[in-house]
């Protein structure tokens, strides 16, 4: 197959590319590099199965050739990214969709939608089925990324429902893995830069707010098999291992071997007090679940951190294809 993955340059994007091109599959690679990174794709700079395009898809996407799937990643999604491009936030999550639903139905191609966990808000279900139709605050600061994808979701089921293209949904929960960026406002992130660097861990509230944590080649694996074999059903695609802030960051403190002390900051606004998914869909359709432990991923997430380089491959040794 040749697929197009929005987003390639991001943390979920590159690794989701390197699924594909280990499968066989050709990968035209598109992102505006607002929060991606090329860096992140350098190491496909001599594979000839993959091209990288330069470009902002809330505009008009053209991609020259055949194409069989169209898989929409762009946008940002950490709390500090969409809180500080609101508007671009909403763009790519309702232009972008539409013009990579275009790409899609020009192309007659599968369509494969990014949605998140987000969607459920401030739960009032535990653990979150798809069937919950969740509890978002649809003017708070967050509503800029969690209305977003709502909004994709519904553009997709009425392009599925009304033109007949080939869909699907995933609702990706808390992911982590390398290839994350430095201080980008997730808390594993956070946590793992602020051990490492001796600085004190920033817990926002008490601490007692629960996420359940998927690392990252189990998260592609799913979502690569939803791709192939899924419906155009919504699917929750995470670990259902459910741990608190607090324990998060004790773990963290304890595989690091740091000192660091935890710091307690006020709870941004609207932040849900738990997070879990019901994976029996799944399980079910797809014979997907998680594999990698908390511990062992955190430890492989460390690691990547440690032995970070900063010099990686130009931009335009990608583009020049």
């Amino acid at each position: 197959m040749r697929v197009v993955i929005t987003g390639a340059a991001g943390f979920l994007g590159s690794h989701l590319t390197d699924v594909f091109l280990a499968e066989g599959h050709d990968v035209v690679g598109v992102d505006n590099l607002i929060t991606g990174n090329v860096d992140n794709l350098a190491h496909l700079e001599r594979d000839k199965r993959f091209t990288f395009v330069r470009q902002d898809v809330s505009r008009a996407i053209t991609v020259e050739g055949a194409v069989d799937g169209v898989l929409h990643f762009a946008s940002p999604a950490s709390p500090v990214d969409y809180l500080e491009h609101p508007i671009a936030t909403l763009d790519v999550g309702s232009l972008g969709t539409r013009n990579a639903l275009e790409l899609a139905r020009a192309h007659g191609a599968r369509f494969f939608m990014a949605s998140t966990s987000e969607v459920y808000g401030d739960p009032l279900e535990h653990p979150q089925r798809e069937t919950y139709w969740g509890n978002v605050n649809p003017v708070g600061p967050r509503s800029v990324y969690d209305e977003a994808k709502r909004f994709s979701e519904a553009l997709t089921m009425a392009y599925h429902r009304e033109l007949g293209l080939d869909t699907r949904i995933v609702r990706i929960f808390n992911t982590y893995g390398p290839r994350m960026r430095p201080r980008d406002g997730r808390v594993v992130s956070n946590f793992i830069v602020q051990a490492l660097a001796g600085e004190p861990l920033t817990m926002y509230g008490d601490g007692s707010q629960s996420r359940s944590f998927c690392y990252v080649s189990d998260e592609v694996n799913g979502i690569y098999r939803l791709f192939m074999q899924g419906d155009a059903d919504p699917t929750n695609v995470g670990n259902p291992d459910e741990f608190t802030v607090r324990e998060l960051a004790d773990i963290v403190l304890e595989l690091t071997g740091s000192q660091s002390r935890i710091v307690s900051k006020p709870l941004p606004t609207d932040d849900p007090r738990v997070r879990r998914p019901d994976i029996t869909r799944a399980r079910e359709t797809l014979g997907w679940s998680p594999k990698v432990p908390l511990r062992e991923g955190l430890k492989r997430t460390i690691e990547w951190f440690q032995g970070r380089e900063g010099a990686g491959k130009s931009l335009g040794a990608l583009e020049k294809r």
